[in-house]
């Protein structure tokens, strides 16, 4: 047992020692590292690219905006020309009314005593017969004085009543007097008969004075008509 303890040191003791062994420093290469190439690429296209786009894209959205622009301008003229159709129409309307509203009044005022005109002209007739009734001869001056005083009475009363009712709008009229021509829109025909010096057609006999009121045939005058043929 003793002799292997002292054999095992001996050969331990002979193995040479691993502290202080030499260090292996590694190989250095001496030659010097050479830097890559370095390749340089212009962006000015890439650039100008990128500025048309973006041109582009700002034509676009003008366009876009003059479109809309537009329909707007358009769709507010069409209302406009809309709105001064109606604005002319609504006038023309209004005026219109204006016209009949002042012709009715005008046309109630004047009118307004078209029954009472009807009524009055038969108490003028009578008046206009009575005249008619007292023969020429009859109002010389050597005839009776009663007769004529009361002739010149109701003469004067007829005078005065139609120059009033000639400031209300009423005349009377006498187709006769003036040799009128047959109208038949103020006259009325009652009988014809030949008069060889006068035109066919023509008013020689009144049969029945006719009346006016504001310019509207209140009543025909009845009339004679010449016809020869």
């Amino acid at each position: 047992m003793l002799q292997r303890t002292i054999l095992r040191a001996s050969r331990q003791a002979a193995r040479p020692s691993t502290a202080f062994a030499p260090l292996r420093q590694p190989l250095v290469s001496t030659r010097v590292a050479t830097s890559p190439a370095i390749r340089w690429y212009s962006d000015a296209p890439a650039a100008k690219e990128g500025e048309a786009a973006e041109k582009k894209e700002e034509a676009a959205t003008v366009n876009d905006e003059a479109a809309k622009l537009k329909t707007d301008i358009e769709k507010k003229d069409k209302e406009i020309v809309e709105l001064k159709d109606k604005y002319l129409r609504s006038v023309a309307d209004f005026r219109n009314l204006q016209e009949r509203t002042k012709r009715e009044i005008q046309g109630a005022k004047d009118f307004a005593i078209q029954r009472f005109a009807r009524d009055l002209v038969e108490s003028v007739d009578n008046l206009d017969r009575a005249l008619g009734t007292v023969p020429a001869e009859k109002l010389k001056a050597d005839g009776n004085v009663d007769l004529i005083a009361l002739h010149d009475g109701i003469k004067m009363t007829d005078s005065i009543l139609i120059s009033t009712l000639k400031k209300h709008g009423l005349e009377r009229f006498d187709p006769s007097d003036s040799g009128e021509k047959f109208n038949p829109n103020v006259h009325e025909a009652v009988f014809q008969a030949p008069q060889p010096d006068k035109e066919d057609g023509i008013c020689f006999h009144t049969q029945q004075k006719g009346f006016l009121l504001n310019g509207r045939v209140l009543r025909p005058a009845k009339v004679g008509v010449v016809k020869n043929a």
